[in-house]
């Protein structure tokens, strides 16, 4: 009946609503990006499968983000760095204020291979995650701002190996959630000498606003080049 099915629709909403509020109580926000999915930029949904190239579903079967592992291609000491969500950069909010917020975004798996050529480590990290409208949104697309950085930890203190941002275009439907995964190819950097460093290298993935507001903003014009002052004709004499 057309009034159960809008009852129906309504609780989804309310439930979603609630859900999010009470990760908003639980967890700390991590900035805001309101800005439309740049174009060609990766785009997926639960019902498209992933972006990106290489086999998703074979990535994250058995695989653990933390679990030990030997990289393809290389001698057995050769270890793949772990895949972890960046402290701080775990939630992405989209709007201002608790009753204000249009969606939140949070990671739900993530997972990595590697595989050795000519002396580099090439990484494959896969990163899955959903989008809860709030209280303020509604269906349509958003932006999801992510960054991946390879970092070497150590008691010293942490030195970036590599990082790389990208964008990722999500389609929210009526049910007020939608599920997003992404493979990213050649994260790559030189295989440190001794290889035991690596020992030390772990990969963060998390949301990072920040730099695509930085994108988003319109860029300056140039100041005009002052005209050149006209020079003294002959007959002035």
């Amino acid at each position: 009946m057309p009034g159960t099915k809008a009852l129906q629709v309504a609780r989804s909403r309310a439930f979603t609503a609630a859900t999010l509020l009470l990760a908003l109580l639980a967890g700390g926000c991590a900035g805001n990006s309101g800005a439309p999915p740049a174009p060609g930029t990766a785009a997926t949904d639960s019902s498209h499968g992933f972006a990106g190239s290489g086999s998703f579903t074979d990535l994250f079967t058995g695989s653990s983000a933390k679990a030990p592992q030997t990289a393809a291609g290389a001698q057995p000491d050769v270890n793949c760095p772990p895949v972890d969500v960046r402290q701080g950069a775990s939630t992405l909010t989209i709007g201002q204020g608790t009753m204000s917020v249009k969606y939140q975004g949070s990671f739900t798996h993530e997972a990595r291979d590697c595989t050795v050529v000519n002396g580099n480590m090439i990484m494959r990290i896969g990163i899955q995650g959903r989008v809860v409208i709030g209280p303020a949104g509604g269906p349509g697309p958003v932006d999801v701002p992510l960054r991946i950085a390879v970092v070497q930890e150590t008691p010293g203190g942490s030195r970036l190996i590599t990082t790389k941002f990208l964008r990722i275009g999500v389609a929210v439907g009526n049910d007020g959630i939608a599920e997003f995964s992404h493979v990213e190819d050649g994260v790559t950097f030189p295989v440190p000498s001794p290889t035991s460093v690596l020992d030390d290298y772990i990969a963060y993935v998390g949301f990072d606003p920040m730099t695509a507001q930085s994108q988003d903003q319109p860029k300056p014009k140039p100041a005009p080049k002052p005209r050149a002052k006209p020079k003294p004709s002959a007959s002035a004499n």
